[in-house]
């Protein structure tokens, strides 16, 4: 499976077409919106959460709430459209109208990919790098992450993400016994995490950057359960799943880092307290004492709940900017400011889980048959027997 998105963050739409999802899976435009109403919400999100009330149409691709196996598209109205019309409009327009209505940016923004952008594509209006390079364009991946988790839902394995840092609070291990249980629990939190003894604290920091004028980052965390072993692969680099997790984990704004179960711990760490012993009994085949290895072992699944890991920096649009260069006169300024979010990493929660869960569908779909759901449940529940009494 694959997928494109579309759209500027202040155009008429965002737009994704997913390709490959197999056919006579259950989706109707609800099973989307439950997932970009929860990307919409967290402690620390700016105005523009104010404006949007993010649904999709679903226009092609699935018909009487079942998927055709034909390409599906997405589409999620901007509401903010109406008051940039002019700025962000299709048409030619004339010098005189440019110089009222462009709103030309010149002065790149020390974090994001203004600059970069503008020397990559020529463009001496950065306003055409930061509209899409906008974390806006996430709520998009977010609506195919939720066709994923459709898929996911037909063999059992269940997706969800949490909060595990905020601004150097740590919050601790959560200790839950489902998977719903732990979602169940972070949804009712304001900053999307378990421990409810730092909650206030995460949130009483998100509330200081904002007052300073000033960004925080933090550390999510996304947990996967029941997926079958042997999913992925060790005989090439770019087919190890682990590997696509981390690009696609990565590729999340402002994410710079990603790691599995111990993570960058066990570099600290003797042989002996990084690997996970193995255990095998008739009910359950072939398990692991441990996880630390955050369910992987050569690119591969190995049945046990995967633990992946990603590192949010703080938002780079500030109120008190920082210093940049005109690009114009080559004068240092204080950079552009845009509308932003002093925090936004309860709501990259919700997407890390939507990219983890495209790419394990993905695999799935690919390694089990790619044209009916039916036939890959079939198989996968074939595998599992086998694993089992391997």
């Amino acid at each position: 499976m694959r997928y494109l998105t579309a759209g500027e963050s202040h155009g008429p739409q965002l737009t994704t077409i997913l390709e490959g999802v197999p056919a006579g899976l259950p989706l109707t435009a609800e099973d989307v919106n439950t997932e970009l109403a929860r990307r919409q919400k967290g402690h620390g999100r700016g105005r523009r959460m104010q404006i949007e009330t993010d649904q999709v149409e679903i226009v092609s691709g699935v018909r009487h709430g079942y998927t055709l196996g034909s390409p599906i598209a997405l589409v999620v109205e901007n509401n903010d459209w109406k008051h940039w019309t002019k700025i962000m409009g299709i048409e030619p327009i004339s010098e005189e109208e440019a110089e009222d209505v462009k709103r030309k940016i010149s002065r790149p923004r020390p974090g994001h990919a203004d600059l970069n952008g503008a020397i990559k594509y020529g463009h001496r209006d950065m306003r055409n790098v930061l509209e899409r390079s906008s974390a806006r364009e996430t709520t998009v991946r977010v609506a195919a992450g939720a066709v994923a988790k459709q898929i996911l839902a037909q063999f059992g394995i269940k997706v969800a993400g949490h909060v595990r840092e905020i601004g150097g609070i740590k919050a601790n291990p959560p200790a839950y016994e489902t998977l719903e249980q732990l979602q169940e629990v972070t949804e009712r939190s304001p900053v999307r995490c378990f421990d409810a003894a730092v909650e206030k604290d995460m949130m009483q920091a998100i509330d200081d950057a904002k007052e300073a004028g000033d960004s925080i980052g933090g550390i999510v965390e996304v947990i996967v359960e029941g997926m079958p072993a042997g999913v992925g692969s060790y005989v090439h680099y770019d087919r190890k799943l682990d590997a696509k997790i981390a690009a696609a984990v990565m590729s999340i704004n402002a994410f710079k880092g990603v790691e599995f179960g111990l993570g960058f711990e066990a570099a600290r760490k003797p042989g002996s307290e990084v690997h996970d012993e193995i255990l095998w009994d008739e009910k359950n085949g072939y398990t692991r004492r441990t996880n630390r290895l955050g369910g992987f072992e050569g690119g591969m699944t190995t049945g046990m709940p995967i633990v992946v890991r990603g590192v949010m920096k703080p938002i780079p649009t500030l109120y008190k900017p920082l210093k940049s260069v005109d690009v114009e006169t080559k004068e240092p300024f204080e950079a552009s400011i845009e509308r932003s979010d002093s925090c936004a990493v309860p709501a990259a929660s919700v997407v890390a889980e939507a990219v983890v869960a495209w790419e394990l569908a993905s695999a799935i779909v690919e390694q089990f048959g790619q044209d009916q759901i039916e036939t890959i449940a079939e198989n996968i529940k074939q595998m599992r027997e086998y694993a089992r009494g391997f």
